[in-house]
């Protein structure tokens, strides 16, 4: 197990997780916009992407391949199914981690349609052996398959059919140059702003024939940590709060108390959060402190403590990331409801010398 399936499984029983297992992944098929028009968010994305697919229809060609990178959650494999629905193409769905070997890739190209789309989520996990086949995919629209070994083997020239394809990615920094640089347009999905998610959750609120207000969709928007997959999540977790012990209406009050039940706080900090939090507040005074030693005090893993909680608190302006250690900010104080420790006073030792926050 490599360190993004750790993480994965680290994140697999949180709420506010924002990869999609199980029963999400069949609720999103059913929430998921079908065209540009009805995407809500990454507006800019959006307006690039619809000039790329007009031109490409107006030209009757291929659209170039599109790279989509971003934190999970945010639209990227929704993305790949509208650009198939705007081209009026088939799409093939697979995943770097599912191509081992080249062989298997070269399966999956000749199998491939003139104008297909090929939606490879995850392309930075895909092998060294078929990444480089890909080059030659991409840019010839041709694959060498050989055939036999050692010094008996032979290279045999396969044609493909013109097709897109479309690469997803969460660490975009790990793909070599020459595989960034083959794709035609390429796009960063930004996390969503409180009132396009309000957007998102009364659209799925419709699709799920739930009853909201908007403060209530505004208080599940203000949790989901700026991504439509968590906001979606918590919509299905209210709605239940809502039926059994409620009149099956969400409002802000019936929203707040429903995720009160599941610990997810109105900045959407989770239980690991908040923990992390403490510890690194109420034992070592805001900091700084080595990562391994606040990961003991939380009683979690080394890498579930910087992969599944420090991004959000980070991005959140909780905690910072110094080369002495992680250190809290005022924020991090002031959500918990803490008072900072006061700075020692000016005196032969201590003058002229700063207190923690520069007081």
């Amino acid at each position: 197990m490599n360190w993004d399936d750790e993480t994965a499984a680290a994140d697999a029983e949180r709420i506010v997780d924002a990869s999609a297992e199980g029963d999400d992944q069949a609720v999103e098929a059913a929430l998921r916009p079908k065209d540009l028009s009805e995407f809500v968010g990454q507006e800019k994305v959006r307006q690039q992407l619809d000039l790329v697919l007009k031109a490409a229809r107006q030209r009757g060609a291929t659209a170039d391949h599109v790279l989509l990178s971003g934190a999970p959650g945010l639209g990227k494999t929704t993305l790949s199914m509208i650009i198939a629905a705007e081209m009026n193409a088939p799409i093939r769905i697979t995943s770097g981690p599912a191509i081992q070997h080249a062989g298997d890739l070269a399966s999956i190209l000749s199998s491939l349609q003139e104008g297909e789309i090929l939606f490879l989520d995850e392309i930075h996990r895909m092998s060294r052996p078929a990444e480089e086949m890909l080059y030659m995919a991409m840019e010839d629209f041709r694959v060498d398959v050989i055939v036999g070994k050692g010094p008996g083997a032979t290279a045999i020239p396969l044609e493909l059919p013109p097709f897109t394809l479309v690469g997803a990615t969460t660490r975009a920094g790990l793909l070599p140059p020459p595989l960034r640089d083959r794709f035609g347009f390429t796009a960063h999905m930004e996390f969503y702003e409180p009132h396009e998610l309000e957007r998102v959750v009364r659209r799925s609120a419709g699709l799920l024939d739930v009853e909201i207000d908007t403060d209530g969709a505004a208080e599940i928007a203000g949790r989901s940590r700026g991504t439509p997959r968590i906001a979606n999540r918590l919509l299905r977790r209210v709605r239940d709060y809502a039926q059994v012990r409620a009149d099956g209406v969400i409002t802000r009050e019936i929203a707040a108390a429903a995720l009160g039940v599941y610990e997810v706080d109105s900045r959407g900090l989770d239980r690991l959060d908040r923990a992390v939090l403490q510890a690194l507040l109420k034992l070592f005074g805001g900091g700084p402190v080595g990562l391994s030693t606040l990961a003991v005090a939380v009683g979690e893993e080394r890498e579930t403590v910087e992969e599944v909680a420090e991004p959000f608190l980070v991005r959140e302006g909780l905690l910072a990331r110094t080369p002495r250690g992680r250190v809290a900010t005022p924020a991090a104080w002031t959500h918990l409801g803490l008072v900072p420790p006061q700075a020692p006073g000016p005196g032969p030792a201590g003058k002229g010398q700063q207190g923690l926050f520069g007081a």
